[in-house]
């Protein structure tokens, strides 16, 4: 394989074209909490989610913005940008007192090295008064919703406690699309009991909405969740590399064009993972998905549209 041939427009190139140069991500957070956890529908939340709500990598939410956005740069120090895209990521950003997620977020988009903000929350939760500040907030910068889906199918989302319906998530869809929000759909590879046929019929059934983005995630086994309680009973259900790395590409490929796919895997905290280790390596990860793609006859010359 030519180690320089690429399959895919990388992330860099994806946010070039948007602001004319690199950005990177800074993993904030707006020290919210959760439906899903604090018993308005749920008080365990997902099965997989650890227990920062998926935030391991985020700043400290004791200090203000300003204050995370250092140190959140710091962490990424060696990279060379003048801006940075505000990622609010841990538990649910859209689900607080309204008053101090304004301020949160106009902090954030008020920030001279902020280009953009992402937003990750639940379908769920988005009210009109919600819609309204995140309407505003895009008017200010560059905006995207970040919402997870997982799975269009209601048994593996029952199983997983997910903890809304199909029609809730294609409302939040349309919602934000009305008000030019792009969207970023979350979808877990390898839930349990989830067949190849049932993740490709999720990727068709994405492409036929107004999502602007996808990131796919490798399903982590994480120390004290309820996934782990599973796993030391069901070990059989989790991919192996090569299985992984083929469904990315199953994927991609009936994934429509117009969608941009801004994760291909994805990092599990290392003083938490349980399982799969091999994900670890996030190098070796592309490196094989590469090699699938080179692999496909359908592949030959094409460059798709998506960001690792």
């Amino acid at each position: 394989m030519n180690a320089t041939k690429k399959y895919y427009n990388s992330l860099s190139d994806y946010y070039i074209g948007l602001f004319g140069e690199k950005v990177y991500k800074l993993a904030l957070t707006a020290s919210t909490t959760c439906p899903n956890r604090d018993g308005k529908i749920g008080n365990n939340g997902c099965i997989f989610c650890s227990t920062v709500g998926s935030g391991d990598f985020a700043s400290n939410g004791a200090l203000s913005v300003k204050e995370q956005i250092l140190e959140a740069k710091q962490l990424i120090k060696n990279k060379k940008t003048n801006n940075y895209i505000a990622y609010f990521q841990s538990y649910t950003n859209t689900y607080g007192n309204l008053s101090q997620l304004n301020s949160i977020f106009n902090e954030a988009v008020c920030h001279p090295e902020i280009a953009g903000l992402s937003i990750a929350t639940r379908p769920d939760c988005l009210e009109a008064e919600v819609l309204e500040l995140l309407s505003s907030l895009n008017f200010k910068k560059k905006l995207w919703v970040e919402l997870g889906l997982q799975t269009m199918h209601q048994t593996t989302a029952d199983f997983i406690r997910r903890g809304y319906t199909l029609d809730v998530f294609e409302a939040a869809v349309n919602d934000l699309t009305n008000l030019n929000i792009d969207v970023v759909v979350h979808l877990i590879i390898g839930l349990p009991g989830e067949s190849r046929k049932m993740l490709l019929e999720t990727i068709e059934y994405l492409s036929n909405l107004p999502v602007s983005g996808v990131k796919l995630q490798l399903l982590h086994v994480l120390k004290n969740t309820d996934l782990e309680k599973y796993y030391s009973l069901h070990p059989e259900f989790l991919l192996s590399l090569e299985e992984y790395c083929e469904l990315v590409v199953d994927c991609v490929e009936r994934l429509s064009p117009s969608i941009v796919i801004h994760r291909l895997t994805g990092d599990g905290p290392k003083n938490l993972l349980v399982a799969p280790l091999w994900s670890t390596n996030k190098k070796i990860v592309l490196n094989t998905i590469n090699k699938k793609f080179s692999e496909r006859n359908t592949y030959q010359g094409k460059l798709w549209n998506v960001c690792p």
